[in-house]
């Protein structure tokens, strides 16, 4: 037998139906019952990673601690898990063909015509295997991403129907994720959808284990028979994923379901003791019966598309639920700040600045930070946010009025934002930015301090850009203290201005640490500070 076994997620019908979160709901639960588990991702776009791709296309890239920028579900993983992800645990097509086609310019063929199958096929199962290589987990969970049926995703699934073969008996199985959609006409589910995807699925020489069903309804005991007849799985393996009210309810929903159960058992592993859940549970029970509520703007020029500022938006509900509140979070564009009711930054118990790149909706999220500033309403900037309070407080404090960055104006005469040295002379924009973990020392008694508790931190990090160390001194003086400094490069990580109730802007992205068992503590720090704020309002 094996020593690590494999599971594979694949989805069916429709895109978007949650295999990350299904995939992080089982590892959840295998690991409450004491499995080492992981969770990789393999993407069949062409994309070496999701570091180039506009957030609209693609949703918000997550940075790895090792500096992968990788796909958003390896966010969901690290939030569930509490267990940080790497450059293994996202694989995509365009990384895969690149090595294999690095190994033929090598030779390593040894003049053999290079094929998907087996040179791409191999590659794959390769990356597949890597994190189950050192014992370090007992379980491998693998999503795939896309639908069966997909021309990109029949490599992979290629993989699978090869590797299940290679591993034997009770060392892998298959999930498959599928819809069963409600005709309001009929008033009825319909079962359909999911045959048909099974068939494709077999058609590719695999067979479903086990059958995952997204519904609005509940599934009828004769459904399940059904399903479990024309699609080839036991009727206990039919599993029904019903919409939740937040995606933390689904490790529960899949309990009830017995999902962790069916698994072991197709891996011939003992169920050890029940699920530890309680910690779980109890920051569940925290989100959902807040005993406040706060108002966050999020100023931000993707927030059409709120995939874009995933990690964000999950560090709120982890610190909401650790504060005891509600964060209603209020999306506002920076490109049209206070155009409409919908983008006014007035009757906001805090405004956060968002990460981002280029010109547009620069000038609206100065605005935002300037609004926060002379009305001591907690703001907290990230990255992109950081520059803009620096920029705002540069031109409306030090008087510096062209003061700018160098990304939105390279003939800036002030430049208090410029390009870092080492960044000068990259030409190729995919994986070139100052990436992943950097360690951070915090001045004695400021506010960043007292938040994290602690001197030293370390924190990941995604930009080309950086405060420029040349206007320092002048910014220093005029009230704005930079209370985190990178030992290695001198440079300023963190500012914030101790004569505010709490203003604080950090060039790096704290939302990619927050967990559901350990939320960050800035996210923290600032929800208890709007929670204040709109207290006093009341009053």
């Amino acid at each position: 037998m094996a020593d690590t076994k494999y599971i594979f997620v694949t989805g069916g019908v429709s895109s978007s139906l949650g295999k990350g979160i299904i995939a992080a709901s089982l590892a959840k639960l295998l690991q409450a019952r004491g499995y080492k588990t992981t969770i990789q991702k393999l993407d069949p776009y062409i994309n070496v990673d999701p570091g180039t791709l506009n957030p609209y296309e693609h949703g918000e890239c997550f940075v790895t601690e090792d500096g992968a920028e990788t796909d958003l579900d390896l966010g969901h993983y690290e939030r569930f898990l509490n267990v940080n992800t790497s450059q293994a645990n996202n694989v995509t097509t365009g990384r895969i063909y690149q090595s294999v086609i690095e190994k033929e310019r090598r030779g390593e063929f040894l003049g053999k015509t290079v094929q998907v199958v087996p040179h791409i096929t191999n590659e794959i199962k390769r990356r597949i295997q890597l994190l189950g290589q050192n014992g370090d987990y007992d379980i491998v969970i693998t999503e795939i991403g896309g639908t069966v049926g997909d021309i990109e995703s029949l490599p992979y699934i290629e993989s699978v129907r090869q590797l299940k073969w290679e591993l034997g008996d009770h060392n892998s199985l298959v999930i498959h994720l599928t819809l069963v959609p409600y005709l309001s006409a009929a008033k009825e589910l319909k079962t359909k959808p999911t045959q048909h995807s099974v068939k494709t699925l077999m058609e590719s020489g695999i067979s479903a284990d086990i059958l995952v069903c997204r519904t609005e309804h509940e599934l009828s005991d004769d459904l399940r028979q059904k399903l479990a007849q024309f699609c080839n799985v036991k009727k206990e393996a039919v599993i029904q994923s019903i919409d939740a009210s937040t995606i933390y309810d689904v490790p529960n929903l899949m309990l009830e379901e017995g999902l962790d159960k069916i698994t072991l058992q197709k891996l011939a592993l003992e169920e050890r003791s029940e699920p530890d859940l309680v910690s779980w549970n109890k920051f569940l029970s925290r989100h959902k019966n807040p005993k406040a509520e706060v108002t966050i703007g999020l100023i931000g020029k993707y927030v059409e598309l709120q995939d874009s500022y995933k990690s964000i938006l999950e560090a709120f509900i982890h610190a909401g639920a650790e504060n005891e509140v509600k964060v209603n979070i209020k999306s506002i564009h920076s490109e049209f700040i206070n155009t409409d009711e919908s983008n006014k930054i007035t009757d906001l118990d805090g405004i956060l600045v968002a990460p981002g790149f280029g010109e547009r909706g620069i000038e609206g999220k100065i605005e935002a930070v300037k609004y926060a500033r002379e009305n001591n309403l907690p703001f907290f900037g990230i990255c992109l946010g950081m520059q803009m309070a620096v920029i705002e407080y540069a031109r409306n404090v030090l008087n510096i009025s062209d003061a700018n960055s160098t990304e939105m104006d390279d003939q800036t005469k002030n430049p208090v934002i410029d390009i870092m040295e080492s960044q000068k002379n990259i030409t190729q924009m995919g994986g070139t930015m100052r990436l992943g973990a950097w360690g951070c020392e915090l001045a004695e008694g400021s506010l960043i301090h007292k938040t994290y508790g602690k001197t030293s931190i370390s924190e990941r990090h995604r930009h080309r850009y950086e405060y420029n160390n040349k206007y320092k001194e002048q910014l220093e003086e005029a009230g704005m203290l930079s209370s985190g400094i990178n030992q290695q490069t001198g440079l300023v990580e963190v500012v914030e201005l101790p004569e505010h109730p709490w203003f604080i802007g950090v060039q790096y992205h704290p939302e990619y640490k927050s967990t559901v068992k350990t939320p960050h503590p800035l996210f923290i720090g600032f929800v208890k500070a709007a929670k204040d704020y709109a207290k006093k309002k009341k009053k």
